[in-house]
């Protein structure tokens, strides 16, 4: 898994004003959390966030904030702006080397599912996963295969396999699935509409009535 480096600024808690004035400058504001010291806050360039907020891989950041050494942590949370879109804050939380740690590991698939070629309708429940390990063990993603998906087949969780890691969703979860499309459902409602209204028509026994008076 690659390091990104990040160089931040330390600042002092400050009034919506003062945070304004920053987002205006192209700072976003940040808290770096740790189990071994009290919050720091800083600001960070927003384009210095790219790396680590605008990809499909997990990265241990060394952010270094103003003239302290680099600490070693990982993404934790991003708020954007609902309107613009734009990031208006990050948290970081603060690992340490030998002891384990929760993250969020981006799900990779690899291959088509043979069910979508011939008709079904592919899903994806889980686009990232909770796991629980060590530092050094923290995957950039989880390659997930679905080539051999066919129509009513799924992974869940407890398929997984990993190595040097816990995955912490359910096990009964489902990732991906290969369900029926609709329009095969709706062929298969019309088919079976079709044969209800065969087996429903009344087998007729002798002449109706019009074609007794008729006669008479």
């Amino acid at each position: 898994m690659a390091d990104v480096k990040i160089t931040a600024n330390a600042r002092e808690i400050s009034t919506k004003g003062a945070v304004n004035k920053l987002k205006r400058e192209g700072q976003v504001p940040g808290v770096l959390y740790s189990n071994e010291m009290e919050p720091i806050i800083f600001s960070v360039p927003e384009l210095s966030l790219n790396p680590v907020i605008y990809t499909t891989e997990m990265h241990l950041v060394n952010l270094k904030i103003g003239d302290n050494e680099p600490i070693t942590c990982i993404l934790k949370d991003t708020q954007f702006d609902p309107l613009t879109d734009k990031v208006i804050h990050v948290d970081f939380q603060a690992i340490k080397v030998g002891q384990a740690i929760q993250v969020q590991v981006p799900v990779s698939l690899i291959g088509q599912a043979v069910g979508v070629k011939n008709g079904g309708r592919f899903s994806q429940s889980l686009h990232k996963l909770d796991v629980e390990c060590l530092p050094k063990n923290i995957p950039s993603h989880i390659e997930i295969d679905i080539s051999d998906l066919d129509i009513g087949d799924s992974i869940l969780v407890k398929d997984l396999k990993t190595e040097n890691l816990t995955i912490l969703n359910a096990e009964d979860a489902s990732v991906v699935a290969v369900t029926t499309s609709r329009a095969v459902e709706e062929d298969e409602e019309a088919d079976e509409l079709l044969e209800d209204g065969d087996a429903a028509q009344p087998e007729v026994i002798g002449k109706s009535k019009s074609e007794e008076e008729s006669e008479g």
